[in-house]
């Protein structure tokens, strides 16, 4: 080793550690008093989505950025026109919530979207998916477009993913989805 880079490596031993930058996120407007930093921040932590296509539904995280795997490669319109041999397909945005019993799924909303592959070519209301995704954040439950064969693909995924969840989760869920029992 040369006596410049000992010398490098002395200097980089004694440079004391980086702090950590602080992550930033989206504020909310509120009228609440804020204090520190990152108060009033949306927390994306305690939702998923959930797509179904075809009468099968799974998780994709990459939804959350419009990057599903059903969603890469598509170029969106906004005019249900656009793609006429569009087949439908579901994002279902799931909040998990955690009280005294323990954790449940708190919140729902289902977004729809018709996706032509072979076209390349796909129909969704970007500011729908925004606004649903807002509205699972808040506790709500909004599952009444979806046809049957999506609410049992959606029953039985959340189901599988968590029975205890399912279990101790309001029965608005379960009776959005057909589960009576």
């Amino acid at each position: 080793m040369t006596d410049q880079n000992q010398d490098q490596g002395r200097a980089q031993e004694q440079t004391p550690a980086k702090k950590e930058k602080r992550q930033l996120a989206l504020n909310v407007v509120s009228s609440k008093e804020h204090k520190g930093f990152g108060a009033g921040t949306i927390d994306l932590n305690n939702v998923s989505a959930v797509i179904i296509d075809g009468g099968e539904a799974y998780i994709d995280v990459g939804a959350m950025h419009a990057k599903s795997k059903v969603e890469r490669g598509i170029k969106f319109s906004a005019n249900k026109e656009d793609v006429p041999s569009g087949r439908p397909v579901w994002i279902v945005w799931v909040a998990v919530d955690r009280s005294e019993e323990g954790a449940h799924y708190a919140g729902a909303t289902a977004c729809p979207m018709l996706i032509d592959t072979e076209a390349k070519r796909g129909w969704k209301i970007l500011a729908q998916h925004v606004n649903n995704l807002d509205y699972a954040l808040k506790r709500r439950f909004m599952l009444d477009e979806l046809g049957e064969e999506a609410k049992t693909a959606l029953r039985g995924l959340l189901v599988s993913h968590n029975a205890e969840w399912w279990d101790r989760s309001p029965d608005v869920l379960k009776q959005a989805l057909g589960d009576l029992s």
